[in-house]
């Protein structure tokens, strides 16, 4: 063990970090627990924290900001120590550059954990258009270059004479968001792919490939609306030719005011994306430093709270979140439970499960 590396675990033994007393600089401690990351799982982060709150009144109650995916790991990848992250929440899975980065910067055990699922909702407005959307539609509609040609689609009847003769207007996740990563991977790369040529592409120069499948147009037919998913609710609710992508439990959310629309002819219910019929399905998960355990108050209890939470009947699926299989959720308690911490092979293993299942689905 480096001494750099063994002051900084000796930092973490206190009961509160002490910023100046182990960076040599900064000021302050902290004795709360901070997250940070997915506008999508923040309203569960803080249902979560809610419940602690309650159970835990000595302790000061979590604070959870909403960041974004991409800056909420790149916050919790920098360092350890008061003034970094002890969690961050991820609308989808860390990438393994990112799991590369935080080792870099000594954040070397983290526990990743798979809190529940949702899934990628396109909608509009209630009595407003009505779409039957495939990956292949989504991606001629919203891509900077089809194929790698111009982009000539004005209005979604020039992407499908079967679609009504209205100017395409979608409002969207910005590129920070783990909900956009996931409508580039699970959406529009697969849409993207329907044609041979493209997917033939793949093998032969995949930064060619992930350009042309991935950008988005930025013509103004779509719309980056921040990391703010109910915005993009009251935009859709306002203009009944318009189109929203966020994720479900916002959907669930504001099903008095908007309405799903389907994918593949699958709509995007709780049961279809438990079983992974609806093609825009994802996980959700939570990323918490092992290190941060042995010197953040509550962190522990608060990890147990997330366990009590994410049940079928828990009071995270009653405000939308989808729950895992009883078998993952049985694996991510033992995680809790043990402190087990990911590896590079976690990732690299997982990740093509995860893919295959999700194109077998």
């Amino acid at each position: 063990m480096t001494t750099t590396r063994a002051f900084i675990l000796g930092c973490l033994g206190a009961a509160a970090f002490t910023v100046s007393a182990c960076d040599g600089g900064g000021g302050g401690s902290r004795d709360s627990i901070r997250a940070v990351g997915s506008s999508t799982v923040y309203p569960f982060a803080k249902q979560v924290a809610e419940s602690y709150a309650r159970s835990n009144p000595d302790n000061k109650s979590p604070l959870i900001e909403s960041t974004g995916t991409g800056g909420g790991i790149q916050l919790f990848c920098s360092k350890v120590g008061a003034d970094s992250p002890d969690m961050a929440n991820a609308s989808r899975r860390m990438k393994l550059s990112e799991f590369e980065r935080c080792l870099a910067n000594g954040v070397e055990e983290v526990i990743e954990l798979q809190v529940g699922l949702d899934g990628i909702a396109f909608a509009s407005a209630a009595g407003g258009i009505e779409l039957n959307l495939s990956p292949r539609i989504v991606y001629e509609a919203l891509a900077a270059n089809p194929y790698g040609e111009e982009q000539t689609a004005q209005n979604w009847s020039d992407v499908d004479p079967s679609l009504p003769d209205v100017p395409i207007l979608v409002y969207g996740p910005p590129s920070t968001s783990g909900t956009r990563d996931a409508l580039k991977e699970l959406v529009l790369e697969a849409g993207c792919d329907s044609n041979p040529q493209m997917k033939a592409l793949k093998e032969q120069d995949e930064d060619r490939h992930q350009q042309i499948c991935t950008e988005v147009r930025s013509d103004g037919s779509y719309v980056d609306q921040g990391e703010q998913d109910n915005l993009i609710v009251q935009k859709i609710e306002s203009n009944p030719r318009a189109v929203g992508v966020f994720g479900f439990s916002y959907l669930d959310e504001n099903s008095d005011k908007v309405q799903g629309l389907p994918m593949n002819g699958v709509d995007p219910t709780y049961e279809n994306i438990a079983n992974f019929d609806y093609p825009g399905a994802r996980p959700l998960y939570v990323y918490v430093k092992k290190a941060h355990m042995r010197a953040i108050p509550g962190l522990d209890a608060f990890l147990q709270e997330w366990v009590k939470s994410w049940s079928v009947d828990g009071p995270l699926a009653r405000i939308g979140m989808v729950a895992s299989p009883p078998e993952k959720m049985a694996e991510n308690e033992r995680k809790v439970n043990e402190l087990i911490v990911m590896t590079r092979a976690d990732l690299t293993g997982e990740a093509a499960d995860a893919g295959q299942a999700v194109t077998e689905s």
